[in-house]
């Protein structure tokens, strides 16, 4: 049973451990894995190192690329989510497994793969120009990185209080309280996701000795998407693993009454159907390691 907060993360808190919304992430996730997936430029016989690999999102997609000669290394910090890629992969031989961080890639040798990946990795390290001089450490000569990254910093400066996407509503004083608690008492903790952008992953990557670095760069404000669904299933939701979910943060932040207030509201705004608003931006990043060295 699975107990550290990246696997409880994974596994029920990023979904409230809903079928149906769970059902409704992956196709974002999908869409993630194919972008990172296909800026790898994969070939049959890669060995892929997947970094910070989680459930195995990218590394599983990449092996359905593979041929019998190629390989995959589930690399993450978590022993419990490596667990749960072992489970997956069902004794498949191409696969191995490594506890390292993407700072310091401990196990993997020098010039040793073809490719290093990661979604939505770099984000939780404080240190990731490092991240990328491990990369290039331990990718052959021209080997490649592919990336992806959510760029937070966009969402704080343009709709830092809509943690919902319903844009202005009688209840904006309520969520603007209950992003404090996100804001407040979290900051230590989550100041790596909120400290660069998509200039720095460039910087970063040309810093380490990558060529050939091209950046993707996707951003929405207010664009429509999805209803909230079920507002009880919605509380016990963690934006990410570090944090409490909506429901405890909502606990945290509001008396009896100011919950009361929002509760009717946003089940009110679910049983109507009513769009969100999405505000995002996204990053995907690939280079190459020289074929010589510089």
């Amino acid at each position: 049973m699975a107990t550290d907060k990246w696997a409880q993360w994974l596994l029920t808190r990023r979904d409230g451990n809903s079928v149906g919304l769970r059902a409704r992430n992956a196709l974002d996730l999908a869409a993630f894995r194919e972008g990172v997936l296909e800026g790898a430029g994969l070939a049959a016989d890669d060995v892929v190192l997947d970094v910070g690999c989680g459930t195995g999102l990218i590394g599983f997609g990449a092996l359905d690329r593979l041929g019998p000669e190629g390989r995959v290394i589930f690399s993450d910090v978590s022993l419990d989510v490596l667990d749960e890629c072992r489970r997956t992969a069902s004794g498949d031989g191409r696969c191995s497994f490594v506890v390292a961080s993407a700072d310091d890639l401990v196990g993997i040798a020098d010039a040793s793969v073809d490719v290093v990946t990661t979604r939505s990795v770099l984000i939780y390290s404080d240190r990731k120009a490092a991240a990328f001089a491990e990369f290039f450490r331990v990718l052959r000569p021209g080997g490649r990185i592919s990336l992806f990254e959510p760029i937070n910093r966009f969402v704080e400066q343009f709709r830092p209080d809509d943690l919902f996407g319903i844009g202005n509503s009688p209840v904006n004083d309520l969520i603007a309280k209950v992003a404090d608690v996100y804001r407040g008492t979290t900051e230590e903790t989550t100041r790596p996701m909120m400290n660069f952008d998509e200039r720095d992953l460039v910087e970063w990557a040309v810093t380490a000795g990558f060529e050939a670095v091209e950046l993707n760069y996707h951003a929405q404000v207010d664009v429509p998407a999805d209803p909230i669904g079920d507002w009880e299933t919605l509380k016990r939701v963690a934006p990410n693993p570090l944090v409490p979910t909506y429901g405890e943060a909502i606990a945290a932040a509001l008396t009896d009454d100011e919950r009361e207030r929002l509760d009717t509201y946003m089940t009110a705004l679910a049983a109507a159907g009513t769009p969100t608003r999405r505000t995002m931006a996204t990053a995907f990043l690939r280079a190459r390691r020289p074929h010589w060295n510089r």
